[in-house]
């Protein structure tokens, strides 16, 4: 058989699957016209997304050079030519001779991330702060007593793992005085991706990684930074060179481990029934006053069960009423969970990136991750893990975290996905820090923390059920 024609009989299925979608097109703003512009973050790096509109207000500042700022008051990025920023990067690599550098971004902004359908105009839309998402640390379980507002640590049970809605320890990453930056050398993967690449082939290869362990974040059909650290991931999993190029040879792959990567799925009543919240306000002692920080509609909770962008499965599904039980679906068919003793943790700051380790020495698995920020930078150095607790509720406290708001009291918000740290609280030796969830997959590896190490929920849930205390989590820079 033609090499060609047993790749249309492998992609035809998935086409029939996947069939439709738009395209939405966004100005390239890191043209690599030496004559154009950049927009560069306050802390020196490629802003990897063009913000909408009316998420900024335009400043101008000394210089005569655009500023972006949020509507907290946040400086989100500054406009600057791309012969000065080239320049600076230069002059740095002379600044530091014992720093290897690079003269490109290495594929953390590669010029093929792309929407899907092979336009390289795409970059992720603006992630929102984390003012707006409530995404900061907080308090997690640290009792089984029932009450409210208690700090104190408590003994766990034998297997280290904790649930449900336990009382409260305190996890706000404190600040700490500022590193100097270095550029670091990010790992390309042996055989980056090249040309134009349908959205079906980018789920495909979305799909392989996750069921590989490399996780590539929230599976959206297009290629991004998660996507290319997933790549070189995969192969230091697997000691195997993937061509993301090859898409008969990854949907051939898929066909080993599951199948097809999108399925067909019936919503159930259970599905239909939730709970669900209306909504997700941002003042805290609105949501201390909900029953839980749940789900607010089928398809958030359908798109996190099955490792999608909500958008996506709203995309593939067009017309349909997701409230309906009965109803045939789309979804993605990312895999079982993995299931393996992790021994060892690194965060990469650098990379946005969280590593897992066997005993031996193997990588089992990686995350894309947020980790930290200049103003609650991350821990650096050696530290435990002391506890795991799945289904935390949050403890916000004034007087130890910020002031939300006009909020003076200490508040307790509910457990639930889209509490501040998503589902899962895995406590370090070091107060206040931690790994945990997110009620914003989509923004993981494209934002910063206040601190701690976010990641997406189910890979954070996937973690907790493969560590105990006793685990060395290492961050480096």
């Amino acid at each position: 058989m033609r090499p060609e024609l047993k790749k249309s009989i492998l992609v035809l299925p998935l086409l029939a699957i996947l069939a439709g979608g738009s395209v939405t097109h966004a100005q390239d703003w890191s043209s690599d016209d030496p004559r154009g512009t950049v927009l560069v973050t306050p802390e020196g790096d490629l802003l990897g997304y063009v913000p909408d509109a009316g998420d900024v207000t335009v400043r101008y500042n000394k210089r005569g050079r655009k500023v972006l700022i949020d509507h907290y008051g946040n400086i989100v990025a500054t406009e600057m030519p791309a012969t000065r920023y080239l320049s600076r990067r230069e002059n740095r690599r002379e600044r530091l001779p014992g720093v290897e550098s690079y003269e490109n971004d290495g594929g953390r902004y590669a010029n093929n991330q792309d929407d899907g359908f092979g336009n390289p105009e795409y970059f992720p839309q603006r992630p929102r702060s984390d003012d707006e998402s409530g995404d900061v640390t907080g308090s997690v379980p640290g009792s089984d007593d029932g009450q409210q507002g208690v700090f104190e640590d408590q003994a766990l049970p034998s297997d280290g793992i904790q649930s449900d809605n336990m009382n409260g320890e305190q996890d706000l990453a404190a600040l700490e005085p500022l590193q100097p930056v270095i550029e670091v050398k990010p790992d390309v993967p042996t055989i980056p991706l090249t040309g134009k690449k349908s959205k079906f082939e980018i789920t495909a290869l979305q799909v392989f990684l996750d069921r590989e362990g490399a996780s590539p974040g929230v599976i959206d059909g297009k290629m991004g930074s998660n996507v290319t650290k997933a790549l070189v991931a995969y192969e230091k999993i697997s000691g195997e060179t993937l061509d993301p190029n090859n898409t008969e040879d990854i949907l051939t792959r898929l066909g080993f481990s599951g199948g097809l990567p999108v399925t067909s799925y019936t919503i159930t009543s259970a599905d239909a029934a939730g709970p669900y919240v209306a909504s997700i306000p941002e003042d805290y002692s609105q949501k201390a006053a909900l029953p839980s920080m749940a789900y607010t509609s089928v398809t958030e909770a359908l798109a996190e069960r099955f490792h999608m962008d909500e958008n996506y499965l709203k995309e593939l599904n067009p017309g349909v009423d997701f409230t309906m039980p009965g109803s045939t679906i789309k979804v993605i068919n990312p895999g079982a969970v993995k299931k393996a003793g992790v021994s060892r943790i690194v965060a990469d700051k650098a990379r946005k990136q969280l590593f897992a380790y066997d005993e031996a020495g193997g990588l089992i698995a990686s995350y894309p991750a947020s980790i930290g920020s200049s103003d609650t930078p991350s821990p650096s150095g050696v530290h435990i893990v002391e506890r795991i607790a799945l289904d935390p509720n949050y403890t916000y406290n004034p007087k130890i975290n910020f002031q939300q708001g006009q909020n003076t009291k200490v508040l307790t918000i509910p457990p639930g996905p889209n509490g501040p740290v998503g589902t899962v609280w895995i406590a370090l030796d070091k107060p206040t820090y931690g790994i945990h969830g997110t009620p914003d997959p989509s923004r993981i590896g494209r934002s910063q923390s206040h601190g701690c190490i976010r990641l997406t929920n189910w890979d954070a849930t996937e973690l907790a059920k493969m560590v105990k205390p006793g685990v060395a989590v290492e961050f480096i820079d």
